[in-house]
């Protein structure tokens, strides 16, 4: 029997290095499905590979964006690179469904192309692309962001009208989708992207990361605008001059648009010899951070973008049993449940207090740390959620004993 051939396409993130992709692209592949994957090249990444079962075609990616015109010229850029790509995979084998993970929202054009043809197009909602820009710059006053903004919720809208089906990261996506997007309930589904904790899971410690301090406490993530992670310095420097620890070293591991301005300011607040910011890691250097570190750290700052998203790095903390201190966002809340210390966003130095007496309390960071991997293992594992993630496109194409409805 043919197994059916699934198109993923991805712009943000190369593929493995993105994680849910790749759990999602192991997940089809172990249901019997084969998977090709369009996204751009890592540093060293070949033009086409096969990893695990999983075809990888890439491109080069476009020149870092700035500005309204420079972000076309990437969309553009690569949205033409990857239609291109989608020919050379259809002539290899055609696909009977085409999934693209945003941001940007732009591939529906793509998909309505491939619908001729026969392809379903299923939408995995990574971002909320409005609210991407409405926590990057302010609402609107001026007639040309106004524009902006409104082709950007024009371009969401085209993308849930084009989709066969909706696969939303958390509810409150979901619901987006719903009443924003008039896709109907039936046709959308939830699948977190959950830890796999066979993997993820505490390993060996290796103190040289603490830099010879007691403690290490690590913050995981893309270092965008919207993403506050000069609060993380923030936190570093009060931790460190104001309450005078000398024993507590930083992990501020993650790439993005802010990175160098982020180490310019590490080296103006004084705290090169505190805060390590090496940049972007890799799963096994992942691992070993977070087996050594005391704490996580999500001071994520309180946005349209952030309250209803899940963060990625509290599942992972929670997975490797780090307790988290954590600003109180409705989504990470759900996520971590009763196994994170909250302060309320924007509170710099109460976070940093709570930090503080954690750090000094090893038998409440041992409980906080047991009862959240166990939370991670029986709530959060990618376990469930792949097999609700497979269950779409069964549905969808119709595979032996999947239900009919979706």
């Amino acid at each position: 029997m043919t197994r059916p051939h699934v198109l993923v396409i991805v712009q943000n993130l190369p593929v493995p290095l993105d994680r849910r992709v790749w759990l999602e692209c192991r997940a089809l592949t172990e249901a019997g499905f084969e998977v090709s994957v369009i996204c751009p090249k890592g540093e060293g990444d070949p033009g086409y590979e096969v990893l695990e079962g999983v075809h990888l075609y890439k491109y080069a990616p476009s020149p870092q964006a700035g500005g309204v015109f420079g972000y076309a010229l990437e969309f553009g850029y690569s949205w033409l690179r990857t239609a291109w790509l989608s020919r050379k995979v259809w002539r290899r084998k055609p696909f009977a469904a085409m999934q693209a993970c945003n941001p940007p929202d732009t591939y529906w054009a793509l998909a309505r192309l491939w619908q001729r043809r026969g392809a379903r197009f299923v939408f995995d909602h990574h971002d909320l692309n409005p609210e991407v820009f409405r926590s990057r710059f302010g609402e609107p006053t001026g007639r040309g962001s106004r524009a902006q903004l409104a082709g950007l919720y024009w371009l969401e809208k085209m993308t849930f009208r084009t989709a066969d089906h909706v696969i939303s990261t958390n509810t409150s996506y979901q619901q987006i989708a719903i009443d924003r997007g008039g896709v109907p309930k039936e046709r959308t589904s939830v699948v977190r992207s959950g830890p796999d904790t066979s993997v993820m899971r505490p390993g060996r410690p290796v103190p040289e990361l603490r830099r010879g301090r007691k403690h290490l406490a690590v913050w995981l993530g893309i270092m965008g605008p919207q993403d506050g992670v000069d609060v993380v310095l923030d936190i570093a420097r009060r931790t460190v001059f104001e309450h005078g620890r000398d024993d507590v070293q930083f992990a501020v591991l993650g790439f993005g648009d802010c990175l160098e301005d982020l180490r310019k300011q590490c080296t103006e607040l004084g705290l090169d010899d505190y805060v390590d910011l090496p940049g972007r890691v890799g799963p096994a250097e992942i691992s070993e951070y977070f087996s050594t570190a005391a704490v996580g750290l999500s001071p994520d700052p309180l946005n349209p973008l952030n309250d209803v998203s899940t963060m990625n790095k509290t599942m992972e903390y929670l997975a490797y049993g780090l307790p988290v201190v954590a600003y109180r966002l409705t989504e990470n809340a759900i996520s971590a449940g009763d196994c994170a210390v909250y302060t309320e966003p924007g509170d710099a130095a109460g976070f940093t207090d709570e930090l503080v007496a954690l750090l000094d309390d090893p038998e409440r960071r041992e409980d906080l740390g047991k009862r959240g991997r166990l939370r991670a293992e029986r709530e959060l594992d990618w376990a469930p959620q792949a097999r609700t993630y497979v269950a779409v496109y069964d549905r969808l194409l119709r595979r032996s004993g999947a239900t009919e409805g979706i």
